[in-house]
């Protein structure tokens, strides 16, 4: 199990926080997702098949992409 933290810049409101934690709930391998509307930021437990790059295709997908 792996856990990585994502800024993510673009949250305004708890729309957002569901918006994001539903699409990255949705990839396979994918065990916690949980957005902060005052961090401005995303955690996530994932274990293959789910990889870093898929949440942040995901992520941008949806509108919302990770910065670095």
């Amino acid at each position: 199990m792996e856990t990585k933290t994502y800024s993510i810049p673009n949250i305004h409101c708890m729309h957002c926080i569901k918006r994001i934690q539903e699409a990255v709930l949705a990839i396979e391998g994918v065990d916690f997702a949980e957005a902060d509307l005052v961090s401005l930021s995303l955690t996530v437990d994932f274990e293959a098949p789910a990889s870093d790059q898929i949440i942040r295709q995901t992520l941008e997908g949806i509108g919302y992409p990770a910065t670095v």
